[in-house]
């Protein structure tokens, strides 16, 4: 089958060079040959990388895989894969496209493709599978250079990448109005660039790979299959690479990764919720080159609304929830390497207040035509800090001199970039790679984040050794309920408590009889784990804990207590109202404490079974 491709054409490495070297005007850069792009020391480990992942000879390798890198070389010259996110540097798109490549032929190795084909189709589509992969993932961003950039050459004219590789000095910046993900649309523009019809008509002669494959120069991965999974699980170990997190947690998870849920809740919040740049007292504020957001607040909210998602293993700490946003390359750190900034913020009006920030990349957020006014006060890190402050720039990245390649200056015409003109230092050349593809491991490592399991598709009762809700302290029965406001009204209070539960249980983003599932049908009735019941009450309104506090009580016990006004539950001869669970599974036993309702309809439409797993004792 390789002798189709014994009649390509030459590597685009051997095209006449550029013209020899002339003093450029300024913001001008030189086109390069694929030879001189791909010759670092970095960029030649990851070729032999990928050359290993092939299983080829050298000649074969050359054909199937060389030619198309040199040509994508050609094409995305000193470009960046994107303004101010991953590999925002000159050459960044060139480092990312042969990262994800390397990547995605090593999470391919774990798979027999196509998936339940016979032994001997999955041995005679080899080496098209893992074709296809490569260049799968080498067209993943491919569509940046078409609409995200706006390409001039010196003649004046504009520069399309459909025209081929450039042939005369450039400059480029990137377009005010482009649209985010519309380059995933625009891959089908290019892929002809580097995919000649020799390799196209042997792919399509294998119908299991041909239609994923189309999918993905489409843009659409979700209908792609496990090629289109690869691919971005590829991608986001590129990505968490170059913004230093863990490539091998990166391919582990899933899909749907709490890192996006993180991303979208944040954004949410910024559109719907979170108060920016107020003239005084104010959720976050906005700089030219950092958003700052005060970080209790934001934790708080951020929990809330993912927790009313229904997105569970959310921490209920705030410092752990800073550590998750951190470890998933989404803050970025102060001097001593922890989450948190101290700040002093003063708006145009003369207001002042000191307040502990998070700090995240406004690109992060919104794409550049979409973000906000910058605050026009000053955001001024405390002194403490800011003299061993080596990381955190001391002026918007516009206002910082780049330097290019051979000492050219980055193109600066039309507007400023805040591409870099080199690697951050916190990636040296050194690191290659070298390492990290044999550390990483397709099976999933200790310690990887994991989506949470759908809860349609949970099995329950579940193993009860997973670690349960703390127990809580008995209360005495409260004194006689005051008056109640109605069941819709919108302020926490008893009623509202219940109403939140029963609309959670009748969603499923509230389980039942789960190992780690705060209700459960125990005695043909309902059985409310507490305190855990309360807490996630508490963290889905956080505005509990000011109405607490006026009260001088926990945030959780405030809601306690109402629930318990209700009269709702079950009480003991005794006149106390918790009640023991007995938990057995097939390793251990334990015990629960918490709330047996009178009358289970008041959560279920239909009564559950009872858990088998939990029992009710009679100790107290």
């Amino acid at each position: 089958m390789l002798s189709l491709f014994q009649r390509k054409r030459p590597p685009v490495a051997g095209a006449p060079p550029p013209a020899p070297a002339t003093v450029l005007p300024k913001g001008l850069m030189r086109p390069e040959s694929a030879a001189s792009l791909l010759a670092t020391p970095r960029r030649q480990k990851l070729l032999e990388h990928i050359w290993q992942r092939t299983s080829l000879s050298r000649r074969q390798f050359a054909t199937l895989y060389r030619a198309p890198l040199e040509r994508y070389a050609e094409l995305v010259q000193a470009f960046p894969a994107s303004e101010a996110h991953h590999h925002a540097y000159l050459g960044g798109m060139l480092d990312h496209g042969l990262e994800i490549v390397a990547y995605s032929l090593k999470l391919r190795q774990s798979h027999l493709l196509p998936i339940g084909a016979s032994p001997e189709d999955q041995a005679a589509q080899s080496e098209a599978w893992t074709a296809a992969v490569a260049y799968a993932a080498l067209l993943h961003d491919i569509g940046k250079i078409a609409v995200d950039l706006h390409v001039e050459l010196a003649d004046g004219s504009i520069w399309h990448p459909w025209h081929g590789p450039l042939r005369q000095p450039y400059r480029f910046r990137y377009r005010d109005d482009r649209e985010y993900r519309l380059h995933s649309a625009a891959t089908g523009l290019l892929y002809h660039q580097l995919l000649d019809r020799e390799a196209l008509d042997w792919l399509s002669g294998y119908p299991s790979l041909w239609a994923p494959l189309l999918y993905v120069l489409a843009g659409q991965y979700e209908h792609a299959g496990v090629l289109g999974e690869l691919v971005v699980q590829a991608d986001r170990a590129s990505v968490a690479q170059e913004l230093g997190g863990d490539p091998a947690r990166a391919m582990a998870a899933p899909k749907h990764a709490l890192q996006r849920k993180l991303l979208d809740g944040l954004r949410y919040l910024l559109k719907e919720q979170l108060k920016l740049n107020q003239p005084e007292a104010s959720d976050g504020w906005l700089t030219d080159d950092a958003l700052w957001l005060v970080s209790k607040t934001v934790s708080d909210k951020l929990r809330a609304h993912l927790l009313s998602q229904g997105v569970d293993g959310i921490p209920a700490n705030n410092t752990a929830v800073f550590n998750v946003l951190q470890d998933h390359g989404m803050l970025q750190p102060a001097p001593d390497g922890k989450a948190i900034w101290r700040a002093t913020i003063t708006s145009s009006t003369g207001w002042s207040h000191s307040f502990t920030l998070l700090r995240l990349a406004p690109a992060l957020i919104w794409e550049s035509g979409e973000r906000p006014t910058p605050f026009a006060g000053t955001v001024a890190i405390d002194a403490a800090v800011a003299e061993n402050d080596a990381e955190a720039p001391k002026m918007p990245p516009a206002a910082m001199a780049k330097a290019a390649p051979n000492g050219q200056k980055l193109p600066s015409w039309e507007g400023s970039s805040t591409v870099t003109a080199s690697p951050p230092k916190a990636q040296p050349v050194s690191d290659v790679m070298e390492d990290m593809l044999a550390m990483v491991s397709t099976s999933g490592s200790p310690g990887a984040e994991q989506d949470v399991e759908p809860v349609a598709q949970r099995s329950y009762p579940a193993d009860p050794s997973t670690p349960m809700p703390a127990t809580a302290a008995v209360l005495p029965s409260p004194p006689p309920s005051t008056a109640k406001p109605p069941l819709t009204a919108a302020p926490p209070s008893g009623e509202h408590f219940m109403m939140w539960l029963k609309q959670g249980i009748a969603s499923r983003r509230l389980i039942i009889n789960d190992a780690k599932a705060l209700v459960h049908s125990v005695n043909d009735t309902a059985y409310l784990v507490s305190p855990g019941v309360f807490q996630r009450y508490v963290q889905e309104h956080p505005h509990v804990g000011t109405l607490a506090r006026q009260d001088k009580m926990p945030d959780w016990q405030w809601v306690q207590k109402r629930f318990e006004k209700l009269g709702l539950h079950r009480k003991h001869d005794s006149g106390l109202n918790i009640w023991i669970c007995e938990v057995t599974g097939p390793r251990k036993s334990r015990k629960l404490h918490g709330y047996l309702l009178i009358d289970a309809n008041w959560l279920f439409d239909a009564v559950p079974p009872n858990n088998p797993y939990l029992r009710v004792t009679q100790e107290i």
